[in-house]
């Protein structure tokens, strides 16, 4: 084994199962989802009440209309967040996060406070890793 490589085990170690192929999928569609920055922002300010697309993309800053569009369309079809149109001159659009939504508040919020808390550090250590990097 040359040096700085480790050896990773083919199974998993005791006490955890495997996840079949199939379960892998799902898994990874899931978390594409919510583990997109983008749909971790905007749960993160649906968290805090309903909110119009024009409200959520000033408090998000710097998402484009599409993608914030797109964002928002992805996690209705997903179940997390409901679209409610009142009819109005123009219409009045409101997003607020469905039951199945608020379930992912707390772990998606306890990952944007570890991020915001931790940027400085992983900022610091990209900042290293790059200079060793150039220096060979």
């Amino acid at each position: 084994m040359k040096p700085g490589r480790f050896s990773v085990p083919a199974f998993p170690p005791p006490g955890h199962e495997a996840l079949a192929p199939d379960r892998c999928r799902t898994v990874g569609n899931v978390l594409a989802r919510i583990g997109d920055k983008w749909s971790v922002l905007v749960i993160m300010q649906l968290g805090e009440g309903s909110r119009r697309f024009s409200e959520l993309r000033r408090a998000i800053g710097s998402i484009s209309q599409r993608m914030l569009t797109l964002t928002l369309r992805g996690l209705e079809r997903d179940g997390l967040i409901s679209r409610t149109i009142t009819p109005s001159i123009p219409p009045r659009v409101d997003y607020e996060l469905t039951e199945l939504g608020m379930s992912l508040r707390e772990p998606v919020t306890a990952l944007g406070r570890w991020a915001a808390s931790n940027h400085d550090r992983i900022a610091a250590a990209q900042v290293h890793f790059d200079r060793r990097d150039t220096t060979g």
